[in-house]
């Protein structure tokens, strides 16, 4: 890590992990549901922690779905800075599961692939979505602090929490389309990638978005990430990527006919 990026990471502190930390915190941005939103307090500053629910943008940025009405809003809007906690949670020690704090600021996007983004992760949301209190708001991240169970710690900077979307660009243009089409025509496909690849128990699973590095699956409450073999090469790779990863789960199962 830059001597600048370990600066921006203050005030998380670690040693260097001896495991995939990157890795491991993308994981639980892409696949966390909800988290707990740590604001200041608009009137004396104090902590003040609430439960939100959580989706990405295409880099991997939290994205939330906030009520103008709810005290973490107003305190937002006097004072951005902010942090996230989310936890993979299981069964057992709660302390034994990983878990990432990040730490950043956020601001308001009327971005059409936020909003999409997040109402794929959490479609109930399209309820109230549009209510005039309600917007769409982006934490960009500074710094992150992972714990990934007893024993595991690392300090990470905001670049190496977010996927790297150079030369990848267009892939926003083409993602929704790419979703819906593997939704409506390839549901078979879908449900193989999550029992293959991220060990997934049956479900009826739909893709809530792609990204460079992966994709993103929900079954009714149900989270999973699936992490593509290698980086999207060019958005026009992703379909071969895609067939090639089906024709791999076919054959664990003994399947061995073509990918569609």
């Amino acid at each position: 890590m830059a001597e600048t990026e370990r600066q921006q990471a203050a005030p998380f502190a670690a040693a260097e992990a001896p495991f995939d930390a990157v890795g491991l915190a993308r994981t639980l941005l892409r696949a966390t549901r909800t988290g707990a939103l740590a604001t200041l307090d608009r009137s004396d500053g104090s902590p003040f922690a609430s439960l939100v629910t959580v989706a990405t943008d295409l880099d991997g940025a939290p994205l939330m779905l906030l009520s103008r009405l709810s005290a973490h809003t107003l305190n937002l809007e006097a004072e951005p800075r902010c942090s996230l906690l989310l936890s993979a949670g299981g069964k057992g020690d709660p302390l034994a599961h990983p878990r990432l704090t990040v730490a950043g600021r956020v601001e308001r996007s009327d971005a059409p692939r936020v909003r999409a983004r997040f109402l794929a992760r959490h479609p109930k949301a399209q309820l109230y979505a549009d209510f005039p209190d309600f917007a769409f708001y982006r934490l960009e991240p500074r710094a992150g602090h992972l714990n990934g169970g007893f024993a595991k710690a690392a300090t990470l900077s905001g670049p190496e929490l977010l996927t790297d979307l150079a030369g990848l660009e267009a892939l926003a243009d083409s993602e929704a389309g790419a979703v819906a089409h593997m939704n409506a025509d390839h549901a078979d496909a879908v449900a193989l990638y999550a029992a293959h690849f991220a060990g997934a128990e049956p479900g009826p699973w739909r893709l809530t978005g792609l990204d460079p590095d992966g994709m993103d699956l929900i079954a009714g409450d149900r989270t999973a990430r699936v992490t593509f073999p290698e980086r999207l090469s060019s958005p026009a790779t992703l379909r071969q990527v895609l067939v090639e990863m089906a024709r791999e789960a076919r054959r664990a199962q003994g399947g061995g006919g073509p990918a569609k």
